[in-house]
């Protein structure tokens, strides 16, 4: 007996892992290194294209308690990503490559999963399968899950640039983290009133790239990945209330809190990288170097990656999928990742973790296991597949999707904290059965 797993992402190696640690073969499909999108540059397993941040670490947020879950459940990822992690302040942040290459070694090392490394274009019927191939599936197989799953919708992806740590203008940075929380994990990047406006015209004005498969004056994106041209767009302050807002940052040389800040966040454990935080784009390569040279900080900075746009896909998931990631229609046929409408690295792992423990229940003949609403991984799980919602659309994790509280906590930090004392309760009961 065997299970198939397309994809060797984050939801696809978290699956895979699972089900081979329950006993059952694994055959593990991945058409890198022999074809790639343009968004993968690394041959490895699991790779990080947008950030090297898993979002925060603290166990009352929902990012965290999302990471806490999923220790507890056994997580390969979380498991790795503790062991490579970089200074981010209260954030899990790692290493991307190697964390990349550490997963792969334990996938490939794995005597229970068998790499198959070509490009599937058909969903096997031979076996029970875990769709992962993630956000970027390449086109035969995005057209067959269409076809499967009556239609697909679409949007866009964008990545922030990345640059050289010697490049920076230190004389005009601090290093902080907001609010002080963690250690000073950020070099930010301050300024004024008035280069801030004169950054945010050029930005405004700036050229984009051209794309045929996009609308580069409105795309159709996430939110949290906006490309930084199209929210200055929205007025002049929309930058200082998002990425570059200033909130629970001091900068020492002035004693005041700037006018906008960019954070820079250390991309590799050597910190000779870094991100330009919240700054995804589609701007032409010349005018990422024109424009973000604008900010003092980095008028002389080196790009190892300039930002880029790319194709993302995920299924209207309400109509298709149970609370345990298997489809209504084909219950032998599980998906996982982003293309379910979890959005996040984190989450597309959690949903891997799910599916490949049902995908083991569904081969056996056993119930599967839904986690209670009241847990993070659980609320995630019922709203990808409530087939009450309208206009579907992704969600990360958030404290919002938990069912209220049974009292009324005012202080928000005491509220978040009663969340994550009611799942860690909810974990405690029914890990040992999973």
């Amino acid at each position: 007996m065997y299970i198939n797993v397309l994809g060797a992402g984050l939801a696809g190696c978290e699956a895979a892992w699972q089900i081979a640690e329950r006993g059952v073969n694994v055959r593990l499909y991945e058409m890198k290194p022999n074809k790639k999108t343009p968004a993968h540059k690394s041959n490895d397993f699991c790779e990080l294209v947008c950030s090297n941040s898993l979002k925060a670490a603290r166990l009352e947020s929902a990012a965290g308690l999302l990471k806490y879950e999923m220790r507890k459940l056994g997580s390969l990822l979380i498991s790795v990503a503790d062991g490579c992690r970089v200074p981010a302040g209260g954030a899990l942040a790692v290493d991307r490559d190697i964390f990349s290459s550490g997963v792969t070694e334990k996938i490939k090392n794995h005597p229970l999963i068998e790499v198959v490394g070509s490009e599937v274009t058909e969903i096997p019927d031979d076996a029970v399968t875990v769709v992962a191939t993630g956000p970027l599936t390449s086109k035969p197989l995005a057209e067959k899950i269409s076809l499967m799953c009556g239609g697909e919708l679409n949007f866009f992806d964008a990545a922030a640039p990345i640059i050289t740590a010697e490049s920076i203008d230190t004389d005009c940075t601090f290093t902080a983290s907001r609010y002080d929380r963690g250690e000073d994990a950020y070099i930010n990047c301050p300024m004024n009133k008035e280069e801030y406006e004169i950054f945010h015209s050029a930005l405004v004005s700036a050229e984009r790239a051209p794309r045929h498969d996009v609308d580069v004056m409105n795309p159709k994106v996430y939110e949290g990945c906006m490309p930084v041209e199209i929210l200055a767009q929205r007025g002049l302050d929309t930058l200082r209330f998002g990425p570059m807002k200033p909130v629970g940052l001091r900068d020492p040389k002035t004693g005041h809190r700037p006018w906008a800040v960019l954070q820079l966040r250390t991309e590799n454990s050597e910190k000779s990288m870094y991100n330009l935080v919240g700054f995804q784009t589609n701007l032409k390569f010349s005018e990422q170097k024109r424009v973000f040279g604008l900010i003092p900080a980095l008028k002389n900075a080196e790009y190892v990656r300039y930002g880029v746009m790319h194709r993302n896909t995920f299924i209207n998931s309400p109509k298709i999928l149970n609370a345990d990631f298997s489809m209504r229609s084909a219950p032998n046929i599980f998906f996982a990742g982003q293309m379910t409408g979890v959005e996040g690295y984190m989450e597309s792992a959690s949903s891997g973790l799910i599916a490949g423990i049902n995908a083991v229940r569904r081969l056996k003949g056993m119930k599967s296991i839904i986690l209670p609403k009241e847990t993070m991984i659980g609320a995630l799980s019922d709203y990808v597949s409530n087939s009450q919602t309208k206009d579907f659309q992704p969600m990360g994790a958030n404290l919002g999707i938990l069912p209220p509280l049974e009292i009324n906590i005012r202080d928000k930090r005491e509220r978040a904290a009663e969340y994550a004392k009611r799942s860690l309760e909810c974990i405690d009961r029914i890990s040992e059965d999973i």
